[in-house]
């Protein structure tokens, strides 16, 4: 993993953990609210409908989630080509000779179990 990825997860992860950290002192601080704050239109038997997140919260739980999939994929491995007979070659070899799918070409085709004799 290089040092860019590195650096990309982690403040990655920091700005992350900054968004949910305040959007529990948002969600927090809004219900710890006196009821009067609450408009005049609902009444008092029905509750109040809950705030939105504020946009800098949601922007930064945004980009945090970007710049973790960005470290992510810049610290992988580059893929290898996958390539059927190679794959199968080896399975022979590891198998004696037989193949992956040895079992599904000796069984007995064509019987019936109601026949008999």
């Amino acid at each position: 993993m290089t040092s860019i990825s590195r650096a990309l997860l982690i403040l990655g992860a920091i700005l992350l953990s900054h968004a949910c950290y305040s959007a529990y002192e948002h969600a927090s601080l809004y219900a710890a609210a006196p009821s009067s704050t609450a408009p005049a239109q609902f009444p008092s038997s029905v509750s109040t409908p809950s705030t939105a997140l504020p946009l800098d919260i949601s922007l930064e739980t945004v980009v945090s989630v970007i710049l973790i999939c960005i470290g992510l994929v810049l610290g992988a491995e580059s893929l290898k080509p996958i390539s059927w007979r190679v794959w199968a070659g080896q399975v022979e070899k590891e198998s004696g000779g037989g193949g992956p799918f040895q079992a599904l070409e000796d069984r007995r085709g064509g019987s019936s179990a109601g026949k008999t004799g």
